[in-house]
Parts: structure tokens; sequence; C-alpha cells
């Protein structure tokens, strides 16, 4: 008890802390659970609000240490789960994406813990692991049409959870093909992960108040090098499922009903939002945009999810077979984005295979970076722009630009204006012309960087990384810096788009940073140096 009461204490003025529970998945003893049900509740002298509250005779405060939280005697007990203490939490497994959005997925209210898929990229294999450890899983093909992995001893002692479920879930990762090698292994990962725990925490807010009152996610990372769910790794390496949590996770957050494909809008604030739009644009892997809609003239009210309308591309005439879906949210009084939400998706029993090919896609971008540090500590912004060519700029509504988001984590809406008619020159490039060109721009120190590419579409699932900049850099070496702190990453850009991306990072001592960007059609890595 005094550990309990020691802990309260150092714990209780943090504002994010909800509520108390005496046990994990257990209650604890009699004598223990009454004490701390008695310690934590108001004083009496806070109890009542009548004027005689403060003739009270006063007692010891140390007996009461907080009662302005609940307290849960088990974190399965009271109102968690099935609310009787049975282990009706989870799952922790892969699943279908569809399925976290269904009537039947969870039966009660409050999930106390739910999980998924971890893996993280290849370059953490390689650093925590010996080559042993490298070798992806084998993919065996079972009588009954489904796949089950087969991981490396090395994985199955580090607690891999598999892409696959036979019988429940065809593999989400042969979905993109069977991957080649370790890095194309992860990077497959690595969409998975951004859909799977985008597509958990949205199929939640999407029955907010109406089935669902919480769910917590478990777990955010492992404690040593394991392959369990996690949103950073244990070299603190964040996967590209704290990326598609977080962009769930908004306050005010659009939407893609994956069971239904209704648009949503999610409010989880106490305020009404009148005079908003939503628009939907669907984007092929030519960089046409065969699908464009416009819902305006909407109000949200508070802490509700508000259906907009369906999406019209998985019904129209041909639809594409595999496509990006891009949803806006927007302040129609003067075109500010509220949110932004990049989707890839296939037709219904289809896969995405098609996006094997769409790696040889190279399209132009221009990166504008600029750089601030103070001793060890650097602040860098990058501002990247798809200069690919709009298919039709009439069509978009305001400029493609998304707006910033600020270190507390929410967006700076200024200095976003509406689009002009004005077609952007196509740049032309050859074959061997995917070299980047660098020089600074001297009016503000800020440097551009230029990749060349002569197609039209989307720039999918880029990432920046930082590592250390070396000369003897040996063969296999882990140069990163971690961790650092991105305001966004695995993000995709649609023609015309552009997108800025904050980062922030210590580097040790005599260190020279160099920022990298990859991407799916980005196989060579592009290097800024700071």
């Amino acid at each position: 008890m005094l550990c309990a009461r020691d802990t309260v204490k150092l714990l209780r003025n943090y504002p994010s802390l909800a509520l108390w529970v005496g046990g994990n998945e257990q209650v604890p003893p009699d004598d223990i659970n009454t004490a701390l049900k008695n310690d934590l509740k108001l004083h009496p002298l806070f109890e009542s609000h009548s004027e005689n509250a403060l003739s009270i005779e006063e007692e010891d405060p140390s007996q009461y240490l907080d009662g302005t939280r609940v307290y849960i005697q088990g974190s399965m007990w009271d109102g968690f789960a099935n609310g009787k203490g049975d282990f009706t939490d989870g799952p922790y497994e892969i699943q279908n994406p569809e399925d976290f959005f269904k009537d039947n997925f969870y039966n009660y209210g409050f999930n106390p813990e739910v999980g998924s898929v971890g893996m993280p990229v290849a370059a953490t294999i390689r650093a925590t692991m010996p080559p042993k450890g490298w070798q992806i899983p084998l993919f065996k093909k079972l009588t009954n049409g489904y796949t089950e992995e087969v991981p490396n001893p090395i994985w199955e002692y580090h607690k891999y959870i598999p892409y696959s479920k036979p019988g429940k879930v065809h593999d989400r990762i042969e979905l993109y093909g069977i991957p080649k090698d370790l890095d194309d292994f992860c990077l497959k990962a690595q969409l998975v992960n951004y859909v799977q725990y985008r597509a958990l925490l949205e199929g939640w807010t999407s029955r907010m108040w109406s089935k669902y009152t919480g769910v917590l996610i478990w777990k955010t990372q492992n404690p040593w090098s394991g392959l369990r769910g996690q949103f950073y790794d244990y070299l603190l390496d964040q996967t590209a499922g704290f990326y598609g949590c977080r962009c769930a996770a908004e306050p005010i957050h659009v939407q893609l009903n994956l069971a239904t494909y209704f648009i949503e809008v999610v409010n989880t604030t106490s305020e009404e939002l009148s005079n908003v739009a939503v628009e939907a644009s669907v984007w092929d892997l030519e960089g046409a945009c065969p699908s464009y809609d416009v819902f305006d003239k909407l109000s949200l009210p508070p802490k509700k999810v508000m259906s907009i309308g369906e999406l019209n591309h998985p019904k129209s005439e041909n639809p594409k077979p595999v496509y990006f879906l891009l949803l806006k949210l927007y302040n129609m009084s003067n075109n500010s984005i509220i949110s932004r939400n990049f989707y890839w998706l296939y037709l219904p029993g289809g896969d995405y295979k098609l996006l094997e090919p769409y790696r040889n896609k190279r399209i132009p971008l221009q990166i504008t970076s600029k750089t601030s540090h103070k001793d060890s500590s650097y602040e860098i912004e990058m501002n990247v722009q798809n200069k690919s060519e709009k298919p039709d700029p009439k069509i978009l509504t305001y400029k493609n630009k998304f707006a910033n988001r600020r270190e507390d984590g929410e967006f700076d809406m200024a200095s976003l204006e509406p689009i002009h008619d004005k077609t952007e020159e196509k740049q032309k490039a050859g074959l061997f012309q995917r070299l980047y060109r660098q020089f600074p721009r001297e009016t503000d120190g800020s440097k551009i960087t230029e990749i060349k590419g002569s197609d039209v579409g989307v720039a999918f699932f880029l990432k920046f990384s930082v590592h250390a900049l070396k000369t003897d850099n040996k063969g296999g070496e882990d140069t990163r810096i971690l961790p650092v702190h991105y305001s966004d990453n695995y993000f995709s850009l649609v023609p015309g788009e552009e997108m800025s991306i904050k980062m922030s990072f210590e580097v040790p001592q005599g260190v020279t940073p160099r920022v990298t960007l990859e991407g799916w059609n980005y196989q060579c890595e592009v290097h800024t140096v700071i």
C-alpha cells in the first residue's frame, strides 16, 4: 500500500490520466482492494458544496489521494469487456481491415486491450538480429486456399505475429505479391501496418457512443526487440502503424467505412462544426482522376459520427481494380483543410498486385528543406511537392496543399490558398534522368532537391529518415539517427499536391546528419546533406 500510495502521488497531477485500475487481468486481494477504494476518493471537505462543508472536522488529507477519477478494481471488470473478469479482450492478430467496422467484430462497449501486427523496418531487423534472423517467412499454401507463414526460429523466439490467419484472414503481405527479400517483406509489412491500425481505430470511432465507449491499444512498444504489435521498435523508430493510428485519432476526422464504403466524419469535440465540405477524389495508377465528388454545406454535431455519402467508384462503370482515394474535409469559408486521409484500395475479391509494376513509375518531386539547429539539436522542415501534371486542375476545389502539423499535434491552417486555373509544366526526363539536383536558394538559405521523372501519378508511401553522414560506411551498417520526431511520415501525394513535414532530433557530437527520402516508387534513396 505504501508503494500504491506513492505511485498515486507521483502520477495524479497528470491531466492525461483517465482512471485508476487495481490489477491487470486480476483483482487485488480484498484487503488491498478495500484500502485502494478508500484512498481513491475525495476528502469529505470537498464532497459537499453546502455552507456547512467547511465545518467538517479536518481529517488527515493523505488518506484521500484522488477522488477526481474512477477506480476500477481490474482491467476486465466494472464495465470493461463483459465486466465480469472473463478474458473478453483482444484480438491480438491480423484482421481483415473491413471487419473492424462490422457489428459482430467486438460485442462489448469498452475493449481494454486490442492489438495487431508490428513488424519493424529491415534496418532494425539487421541491427538487432544475427544474419540467420534476416530470413523472411516461408509462404506455405494450404489446401483451403489460405497461406501459412512459417517464420525462422529467431522470429519465432521474438514472438512474431504473422500477417495471415489461415481460415479467416488471407495473407495481407501476399496481397502485394510474394516478397523477394527482407527489404521487400518489411516494406510491404509497413503498408499493412498502416492500414491495419488505421482501420482498427476508425472501426471503433465509426460506432462512437452508439456501440463503443472506448478502446485501449496493446501495445505501443516492445521492451525488447520483439516482433509483436508495436508503434515504435526497440531502437525507437516508429512503424507505419503509428502514423496510421495517429491519422485515425484526429479530434475531427474524415474516413471511409471499409464495410459499407460510406464516407464518414467523426467529431469527437464538444463544439459543432458548420459550413464544412468533404472532397473525395479517386486516382488511378495512370495518374487520372476518374471520380470526383464534393459534399458541401455540412454541419457536424459535437461528439457524433456523421455519414456523408457513398463512395461511387467501386459501383461505377468499369471501375479500376486498384485505385487511390483522397478524402479532405475543409472549411468552406477559407478552404483550409481540417482533415486529410489517403487510402489505397482494391475491388472486392481483388488484391494489390498491380502496385508491383507501379514501382517503376517515376513521379517528379520537388523538396525544399529549411534547417535550424543549436548545438546538437536540429529542427528541419521539408516541403515535398508532387510536380506531375494534374489531369484537370479546374475540377479541384482548392490548392492541394496540406496544412502543417504543429508541435502540439494540431494543424496550422494558415496560408492555404484557393487553386488558380493553372496547369503546371510537365517535366520531361529520360530513363536515366532519375538523379536529383540540389542547390541553395540564396534568399532564405533553404535547399531545393528535385527528383526527375516523366510520369504522372501518385507519389506513393514516402518515408523520411535521418542518417549519420559517413565516408567510411561499412556495408549493412545501420547509420540511422534515432529517435526522430516527425510531424508525419509514410505519406502519399496526388498530382499537384504538396505537404510540409517537420522533424526534430539530437545528433551525437561530431556527427553530420543527412535526410533520406524513400518510397514505393522511389527505390533509390534521395539524400539531402544538412
